[in-house]
């Protein structure tokens, strides 16, 4: 018969048998309510998962480089409206030639890409709603507030991993805030970071809160680390879906530089007042460009525009916003050891474009 102690300072002992059940329920009761919030999610989310077929078509192969040949990919998505529009990774569908969504119940469709963002690495496709029944409607997954998420918070994943349809994965929120590089160049703020695995086929699928609220899209993971895995905060995709139905793109503003980062001189920020210590060294000018035209030169190094201070390439990327497009805005410069100010007119990016 076993035993236990009540406390260093007390020598009475009780039998283990005289402790009465209660005592040890609420760890029964905490494992069966991280169940239910899992399952619960689960069930809400798990109609709006779908898995996305992409066919790609790329000239050359093994036997005649010189015949076109089609590639194929899967990946994850998620339906966010009723009439059919389906939010993924643009690195899912990117360039596809043909895409087929496969519903959790088993429905295939044809899709369309409306459009996608490499910037951010988002997609909005859609499939043919309008010849659905009533008893067979889509089922959009609720949206929530990326914003309202915390540290430590239970999160769940669904999604279509090497092709095993809505696969269930859950952990908690890492870290919030995180920054990642796109395909494009450009960093993708305010991404979620988890520890519920993702492998891939992930990609697209939605990251959901114990409430069946989506708030971020899974997006990547950290090779050959375990447990770092990265989503798109729901916030974003909500902007970025939005346009990409109303325009099919994302506009934003070229001036058309390369350039590099590039820390200032002491002496130079100190004599100028400057409220960075770093800048965007020019390295070359595209002819023909708002830049070019605004007397921007090699070895200028870019320091502010619009008003707001330029420490490098990622803050000028975000400052160049759809609004600067057709604006004119003052550039700041360092010229050798002078400051200067120069006005550019941005223009509408390009997406065969990879430079500022």
């Amino acid at each position: 018969m076993k035993s236990i102690a009540l406390g260093s300072d007390d020598e009475r002992m009780v039998q283990s048998d005289h402790i009465p059940e209660a005592v040890f329920a609420p760890d029964d009761a905490i494992l069966d309510a991280y169940s239910k919030a899992v399952i619960r999610a689960a069930e809400t989310v798990s109609p709006s998962v779908v898995n996305i077929e992409v066919r790609h078509r790329s000239r050359g192969g093994a036997t005649d480089p010189r015949r076109p040949h089609e590639m194929r990919g899967s990946g994850s998505g998620f339906i966010f409206t009723s009439d059919g529009f389906i939010l993924t990774n643009s690195h899912v569908v990117h360039h596809a030639a043909k895409l087929e969504a496969t519903l959790s119940d088993g429905r295939r469709f044809q899709a369309d890409l409306i459009g996608d963002d490499p910037a951010t690495d988002l997609a909005v496709v859609r499939i043919a709603a309008g010849n659905l029944t009533p008893a067979s409607l889509l089922v959009p997954a609720s949206l929530g507030d990326s914003h309202a998420v915390r540290v430590g918070q239970l999160v769940i994943a669904i999604g279509n991993p090497y092709g095993f349809q809505c696969t269930v994965t859950a952990g908690v929120v890492s870290a919030l805030g995180r920054s990642l590089r796109s395909t494009s160049g450009r960093l993708i703020d305010s991404v979620i970071q988890t520890d519920a695995a993702l492998n891939p086929g992930n990609s697209g699928g939605p990251l959901v809160t114990s409430r069946g609220d989506v708030i971020g899209v899974n997006t990547a993971v950290i090779l050959p680390a375990q447990g770092i895995c990265f989503a798109i905060g729901i916030n974003t995709a909500k902007f970025v879906a939005g346009r990409l139905i109303k325009e099919g793109r994302i506009r934003r503003g070229w001036i058309g530089v390369a350039g590099q980062d590039v820390p200032l001189p002491r002496r130079v920020v100190r004599f100028h007042d400057l409220p960075v210590e770093s800048g965007i060294l020019v390295v070359s000018v595209e002819p023909g460009s708002p830049a070019l035209r605004a007397g921007l030169l090699e070895g200028d190094v870019i320091v502010g525009f619009a008003g707001q201070p330029v420490a490098g390439v990622d803050a000028l990327h975000r400052l160049l916003a759809e609004e600067k497009v057709g604006t004119r805005a003052p550039l700041t410069i360092m010229r050798r050891a002078d400051k200067m100010s120069l006005e550019v007119v941005a223009e509408d990016f390009q997406p065969t474009r990879e430079d500022g």
